[in-house]
């Protein structure tokens, strides 16, 4: 038996993933987390051999929670299930730590392969991420400004071209409005732009919204 936790800040993903994952008998959810900080007491009792991780929540960034969870639950190996764009956050959380990365706009029942990958130890890669995860480290140097950016930073800029308020930003992230604003410069300053325009014109052009 497989043993899953799901964390997800919405209560109907998490009650539809389940849903998926325990048509298979040799799969079990044994807890739920809506929250970065749920997860912790969740994971202090419930067994898990593989996390459901949604990458984007309020709170700590998905990346810092990866790289805790190395630290903290070794034996414990992260799917990431996000809406976000595999091309900017795939590689990313592979490296961080993560096992595989899936869409949350992907046919349910691939998750069920995924985990099972997973669990055996394996890496769960779509066609796609893997030749990304290939280009990068074949072509490291190669990839464009924004592949510099820290995750924080990113999603100021994601957020932003959407046409997200700083103060907006800030609520969603759980940050101060100056934290944000910080972000926002150091985005402005590594991709050599002036303004909030020519932020959502790069993020346009760069595919990434």
């Amino acid at each position: 038996m497989i043993h899953i936790v799901l964390c997800d800040d919405h209560a109907v993903v998490r009650r539809g993933v389940r849903d998926t994952l325990e048509e298979a008998s040799d799969l079990k959810v044994c807890g739920e987390a809506g929250s970065y900080s749920e997860l912790r007491e969740t994971l202090r009792t419930a067994p898990c051999d593989v996390l459901l991780l949604d990458l984007n929540m309020p709170g700590r960034s998905g990346l810092e929670v990866l790289s805790t969870l190395r630290e903290t639950h070794p034996s414990i190996k992260v799917l990431v299930v996000s809406m976000n764009p595999a091309d900017q956050y795939a590689v990313r959380c592979l490296r961080a730590g993560a096992q595989g990365y899936a869409s949350k706009a992907a046919d349910p029942t691939a998750l069920i392969d995924a985990v099972r990958i997973i669990a055996q130890g394996r890496k769960y890669l779509t066609a796609d991420v893997a030749q990304m995860l290939a280009e990068s480290i074949s072509e490291p140097d190669t990839g464009a400004a924004h592949a510099a950016l820290s995750e924080r930073e990113l999603q100021t800029l994601l957020k932003i071209a959407s046409g997200r308020r700083l103060s907006e930003i800030a609520e969603e992230l759980m940050l101060s409005p100056k934290t944000v604003s910080v972000y926002r410069a150091r985005v402005l300053e590594k991709l050599k732009l002036s303004n909030n325009a020519e932020l959502t014109v790069y993020a346009i052009r760069s595919g990434l919204v």
